[in-house]
C-alpha cells in the first residue's frame, strides 16, 4: 500500500517542525521543506526517524517554481500526496510603510503569498478528483497579523498573509466538489525562532503577559490544530481560518 504523504513547507523548524512531527506521529510520510537550513531539516527528520517514523529532507524555495517542482517531484517518490501544509513564511526587520522598498515588498509576497498559491495549486493537481486524485486536504498557514494589521512593524507581512486568507476562502469553494478541503490555521504571538529574523527575539517574551492567556503559544499548540483540520475528524470543515492567538485579537 503507498504511503499517505504530508508535504510540510518551511519544516525545518518552528511551527513547521512541530508540525512535521507531530504528522509522523500520526503515520504520515512526512516531506520536510526547507529552503536553506539542511542541518535542522536533517535533526527533524532524525527526531521522526527515531519515532519509527518515515520523512526526507527537501531542499527548496517556494517563491521559485522549479524547486516547488522539486519537492513535489519527492511526495511522489514517497507515495500518495494527501496533504499540504503551506507553513514556509518570512518577515523583515520591524519597520514603517515609507521605508518599504520594492525588493523588500517582492520577497514578501513572492513566498508568504505565491507560494502558498502555487504549492496548493500543484497539490490541487494530485489530489483532485477532476484530475483522477483521491481527495485530501490543505492547511495555509496565515498570522493573527492579518487581522490586526500589524501596524508600525509588519504592516506587509500582515497584508500578504490577509492575501492568504482571502485565497484559503476561495481555493476551499473552488474545490470543494472535487475531494480536497482547504483550511487555515491563524497563530498569534508564537514562541519561535522567526521574531529574531525580525530583530525582536525576544518579542513573545515581551508580549506574552499582556495576552488575554497571558503567556506566547508554542509550536506544539499550533500543530495540533494544523493536524486536526488535516484529519477525517475535520471532514465537514472546509473555507474555515482557525485563530490560534491566545484569544488575542478575538471581538469581544
Amino acid at each position: 500500500m503507498s504511503q499517505n504523504v504530508v508535504i510540510v513547507t518551511g519544516g525545518s523548524r518552528g511551527i513547521g517542525a512541530a508540525t512535521a512531527i507531530l504528522a509522523a506521529q500520526r503515520g504520515y510520510g512526512v516531506i520536510v521543506n526547507y529552503a536553506s537550513n539542511a542541518s535542522a531539516a536533517e535533526a527533524v527528520c532524525g527526531r521522526i526517524h527515531a519515532l519509527g517514523g518515515a520523512a526526507v529532507a527537501v531542499r527548496g524555495d517556494v517563491s521559485v517554481e522549479a524547486d516547488i517542482d522539486h519537492i513535489f517531484a519527492a511526495a511522489d517518490r514517497m507515495g500518495t500526496l494527501v496533504s499540504l501544509v503551506n507553513n514556509a513564511g518570512v518577515v523583515d526587520v520591524a519597520a514603517r510603510v515609507e521605508s518599504f522598498d520594492m525588493a523588500r515588498l517582492t520577497r514578501m509576497f513572492a513566498i508568504n503569498t505565491l507560494g502558498t498559491m502555487l504549492c496548493a495549486g500543484r497539490a490541487v493537481k494530485r489530489m483532485s478528483t477532476q484530475h483522477g486524485g483521491k481527495g485530501g486536504a490543505i492547511v495555509n498557514v496565515t498570522s493573527a497579523a492579518a487581522k490586526l494589521g500589524a501596524p508600525g512593524n509588519y504592516v506587509d507581512y500582515a497584508a500578504a498573509k490577509g492575501a492568504v486568507d482571502s485565497f484559503t476562502v476561495g481555493l476551499a469553494l473552488e474545490v470543494a466538489g472535487e475531494g480536497i478541503r482547504v483550511n487555515g490555521v491563524r497563530p498569534g504571538v508564537i514562541d519561535t525562532e522567526i521574531h529574531a529574523s525580525g530583530g525582536i527575539p525576544d518579542r513573545a517574551a515581551q508580549m506574552g503577559p499582556g495576552l488575554p492567556i497571558p503567556r506566547p503559544g508554542t509550536a506544539e499548540e499550533v500543530a495540533r490544530a494544523i493536524l486536526w483540520l488535516l484529519s477525517d475528524e475535520a471532514s465537514y470543515t472546509t473555507g474555515s481560518v482557525i485563530n490560534v492567538t491566545g484569544g488575542r485579537g478575538i471581538a469581544p
